[in-house]
């Protein structure tokens, strides 16, 4: 038994700007959530090419230890809280699969992801059979509705709502934006269709963790486009030569940051 559920995010971008936007994101979210012996660690960032897909392939391991709830913890054992993602980039497709090497087959993240240029009005995007499809929950984010916010998230800088972009003009995003995209001239839209299938299979705790996991990735999507918007006058202008440079950097960087500092980030205590 697995819980599937697909995130449908609408930006005011087209889905070439998105390329850019959100590697240059993840970038800079990564360092965000590193720190204090616990954070990201970037094992493979590299061209790939297998049975027709050509992309970029990332290995990357993340430490979370104090990013677990704690009925988890009480659990797992010392070096458990270890998992593994891995991450075919085939733009405007891309597949990522997280595992645990203490739980092996018992558990795994699955997160498809489809990039349309579209408002998020297609159905099955990734052409499920139909009767998985019947089961699947369909949630919309809004990257303006501040209450889909948790309050400890919650900053004014990056606040899509308050936020207008110098070099575009895009933003603030009203109430009603998503209706004046739709009929714009102006503006690209785009939406990114993301399918997450999880799987826990451990007695007494199976329901409770796969809906926990729903509800983070939810969190972090939210967080993540609501500053990938924000961050816009930041990588709008960026090649992707700009992007794999700051790639290699921000490698670096992540491995001092672990290293040193203080644990940072999204952690489920605040849940």
């Amino acid at each position: 038994m697995v819980l599937i559920k697909e995130f449908r995010i609408v930006l005011p971008c087209s889905v070439e700007e998105y390329q850019v936007g959100q590697l240059y994101s993840v970038a800079e979210a990564s360092k965000n959530e590193t720190g204090g012996g616990e954070g990201i660690e970037v094992l493979k960032n590299e061209p790939y090419e297998k049975e027709g897909e050509k992309g970029q392939y990332t290995h990357k391991i993340y430490h979370l230890k104090s990013k677990v709830p704690g009925f988890v913890k009480m659990f797992a054992p010392e070096g458990s809280l270890i998992f593994h993602e891995k991450a075919w980039n085939a733009f405007p497709y891309c597949r990522t699969i997280v595992t645990n090497e203490y739980m092996k087959d018992d558990f795994f993240i699955k997160i498809e992801t489809w990039h349309k240029p579209d408002m998020g009005t297609q159905e099955n995007v990734h052409c499920l059979d139909p009767n998985i499809w019947k089961s699947v929950d369909v949630v919309d984010i809004d990257i303006a509705d501040r209450s889909q916010v948790e309050p400890a998230d919650y900053k004014e800088k990056e606040d899509p709502a308050i936020f207008q972009s110098l070099k575009t003009k895009r933003g603030p995003l009203g109430p009603n934006w998503k209706k004046e995209l739709a009929n714009s001239e102006d503006c690209p839209h785009m939406c990114a269709y993301k399918l997450v299938t999880i799987k826990f299979k451990w007695w007494g705790l199976q329901n409770k963790v796969e809906s926990f996991i729903q509800k983070q990735e939810k969190r972090i999507f939210t967080n993540f486009h609501r500053q990938l918007f924000c961050w816009i006058d930041d990588w709008v202008d960026l090649t992707m030569e700009d992007i794999r440079r700051m790639e290699d950097k921000t490698q670096r960087e992540l491995e001092a940051m672990r290293k040193s500092g203080a644990i940072r980030g999204t952690s489920a205590a605040d849940q």
